[in-house]
């Protein structure tokens, strides 16, 4: 069974037996995120389905909507306990993460850079740059390149991401970038794709990193964040670096609304 399935097993045999094999759970979404609940969620967008319990053992039962993933997470709304596997304020986690792999062709993968202090002085000039060329914020390259390759400009991942930004191959190559160890050329080519990413998202920053990770195919496959633990893990890694370069750079965050 695959892991999507074990979570939604899980989450049916908390569901009340009501003498059908049917029962509704609700898929909400949230920031970019599906969950599943055993009622509408607080703050998201939730619409009812009917789900047959052994269709639940199915792999593909998820299909194109993606798989679930995270935690499950417990409350009580009038009186009725709530399952949920969305971390929400306030509800009680009752199970261990169920964390999914990329796939062996996806471009996802953690990164080598840890969130750490900003390091301002590594190409600074080159970043500079990049961001006045393309009008990409100085800060989130380099926050980028932090998480990628912690600056290493040789860097070259299992996935086969290469140089101090990691562009794949394909990707250095449709942006004219004739040497990705190079960290000018690096830099500046990830700068105008990451410029096509935000204005494809319209300035959603958790999507141009989940795309930059893993691939605009995989974020348009799942409508929003690819439920990849590498990949989740990587987004929240560069929002974090992103905070703590413009603080040094005396930015204040941007948040969209």
């Amino acid at each position: 069974m695959t892991p999507r399935a074990a979570l939604a097993g899980l989450l049916l045999c908390l569901l009340p037996v009501a003498g059908a094999q049917a029962r509704t759970v609700y898929e909400c979404l949230r920031d970019n995120r599906l969950s599943l609940s055993t009622a509408p969620e607080p703050g998201s967008k939730c619409k009812p389905r009917r789900v047959n319990d052994r269709k639940a053992k199915v792999p593909n039962f998820w299909g194109d909507q993606g798989p679930v993933r995270g935690n499950l997470y417990t409350t009580r709304i009038n009186g009725k306990a709530v399952y949920s596997t969305r971390a929400i304020r306030g509800w009680k986690e009752v199970a261990e993460p169920v964390k999914i792999r990329a796939p062996r062709d996806s471009w996802a993968h953690e990164g080598y850079g840890e969130i750490g202090k900003p390091r301002l002085d590594v190409f600074a000039e080159q970043f500079r740059q990049a961001a006045k060329k393309t009008g990409v914020e100085d800060a989130w390259l380099r926050a980028i390149a932090h998480a990628e390759s912690d600056f290493n400009a040789r860097a070259l991942s299992p996935k086969g991401a290469q140089g101090v930004m990691q562009l794949m191959p394909s990707l250095a190559r449709a942006y004219g970038v004739a040497d990705p160890f190079q960290s000018a050329q690096s830099i500046d080519g990830a700068a105008r794709h990451i410029r096509d990413l935000m204005r494809r998202y319209k300035g959603d920053l958790v999507l141009v990193a989940a795309a930059y990770n893993a691939g605009t195919g995989a974020v348009e496959k799942y409508g929003g964040v690819p439920p990849y633990a590498e990949t989740e893990a990587y987004v929240e890694k560069v929002q974090a670096l992103y905070e703590r370069y413009r603080s040094a750079l005396k930015k204040p965050v941007a948040r969209k609304s």
